[in-house]
């Protein structure tokens, strides 16, 4: 199997490849024997090929690595592209975290105007990776990982249909907590979960017939013991009725998270922007420590991530279980066995909608358990959200929506109904004002 990674030069793509390794150690039938990467920027493609260089070292049959100069020599002959790509880099991501915060809303990389204001910016060059991928490698799969993965997988289903699948590691994550948190082996649930991307609720957790869920969120110390149940706290998640995920805090707690992200010294982008900028300059002198250089940047990712919600909700520390990575790159690797050996596995995926939210349009992309064939990704049968869910889901999918159409059409009409239409958003006058201060920094690169 020969894999192409899009943003190979991503600080995340160690952990995909880590990943492939103990496949290869396993002398898996389908594993990966070869890894394309193709990255704008040369420097840091270079990096990431000595972290992965250093993973690999006395790892008998690990993936060959490779880094080509352009795109179409990266996606020629891929079975599987996983487009992991960061328009504008992390500098793009404080633009849009902090343009909005200036005008006293939530700026966040995949929620709210911050959110809008990175696919704008993302969706073009999606639709052309996925055109590339159409016409020079018509067989393969397209796994998409680049935020925000709802909208920019919605964008590429228009050139590749159901050949394309955005990921996730936010449900894996709250299934094996919220499992954990209710005495048993996250391997042994079932689950139902629906919603869109950083937008689903875990309706049921099931175990050998029984649904876990309602005695879950019973227990006021069980739920004290994983990161979504003291996100949201006990009384809130009685009164829903189900495990949300953590990104809603942003809509439930939105005047609490919004007066963390304020006072912060630094917003998450920032924060990134200098971590992740300081790991690339010193590994490129040091090419030799650079797979020790990226575990303790990344170990630190880890520990600061979801801060602003922590400061909200009382401030806590994320838990050691969930340190260690094991997240949306064993959801990829997962989903590509499954593609590969034909076998029927279900996995938390972004696919498209058919019949599964009839209130939706049948090409809308959701996020929902799906059974994974050689045919694809096809959602299983599951109960209908509630009203206020429902909603919730139809307002951001029209904001998605009309984000996608302002970006491949350069409509600036929808481009303020996007950002006037997000629940986040509680002024159109206040999105124009993004908007125009958007186009100022786009105008000067």
């Amino acid at each position: 199997m020969r894999l192409t990674i899009i943003g190979g030069g991503g600080f995340r793509v160690p952990l995909v490849y880590r990943a492939l390794l103990s496949d290869a150690a396993r002398d898996s039938p389908d594993r990966c024997t070869r890894v394309t990467l193709h990255d704008t920027d040369q420097d840091r493609v270079r990096v990431i090929a000595s972290v992965l260089a250093g993973l690999a070292a006395g790892v008998p049959g690990a993936p060959e690595v490779r880094v080509a100069g352009s795109l179409d020599e990266a996606v020629r002959g891929a079975d599987f592209v996983f487009c992991a790509v960061r328009v504008g880099g992390t500098a793009g991501r404080v633009r849009d975290e902090r343009v909005p915060l200036g005008h006293g809303v939530l700026g966040q990389e995949t929620t709210g105007a911050g959110g809008v204001l990175y696919g704008l910016r993302t969706v073009p060059v999606a639709l052309e990776i996925a055109a590339r991928v159409r016409a020079l490698a018509p067989e393969a799969w397209l796994i998409n990982f680049t935020n925000p993965a709802g909208m920019v997988t919605e964008a590429m289903a228009t050139q590749l249909g159901h050949r394309v699948i955005g990921i996730c590691d936010s449900p894996v994550g709250l299934v094996r907590r919220a499992a954990r948190a209710a005495g048993v082996d996250p391997a042994a649930v079932g689950f139902g979960y629906l919603g869109l991307n950083h937008l689903g609720w875990l309706r049921s957790l099931t175990h050998r017939g029984r649904d876990l869920l309602p005695g879950l969120l019973a227990d006021d110390e069980a739920l004290a013991s994983f990161e979504e149940g003291r996100l949201f706290g006990g009384a809130w998640l009685r009164a829903l009725g189900a495990l949300p995920n953590e990104y809603l805090h942003y809509y439930y707690f939105r005047r609490e998270t919004l007066a963390a992200a304020r006072a912060a010294e630094a917003t998450r982008g920032e924060f990134l922007n200098a971590q992740q900028g300081a790991f690339f300059s010193d590994a490129a002198r040091e090419p030799g420590r650079a797979p020790e250089l990226w575990e303790r940047t990344r170990r630190e990712r880890e520990e600061t991530y979801g801060a602003e919600g922590r400061a909200a909700s009382g401030g806590w520390q994320r838990d050691s279980c969930d340190l260690a990575g094991g997240g949306y790159e064993r959801v990829a690797l997962d989903l590509m066995a499954a593609i590969t050996g034909d076998r029927r596995s279900r996995l938390i995926l972004n696919v498209r909608n058919g019949g599964t939210v009839p209130e939706l349009p049948a090409d809308a992309i959701v996020e929902t358990v799906c059974e994974v064939t050689a045919q694809g990704a096809r959602p299983v049968p599951c109960l209908s959200p509630g009203a206020a869910e429902l909603g919730l889901m139809l307002q951001v999918k029209a904001v998605e929506r009309a984000t996608i159409e302002a970006a491949a059409t350069g409509s600036r009409r929808a481009a303020l109904r996007a950002l006037a239409l997000h629940p986040l958003v509680d002024s159109p006058a206040v999105a124009t004002r993004i908007l125009a201060e958007h186009a100022q920094h786009a105008g000067h690169g």
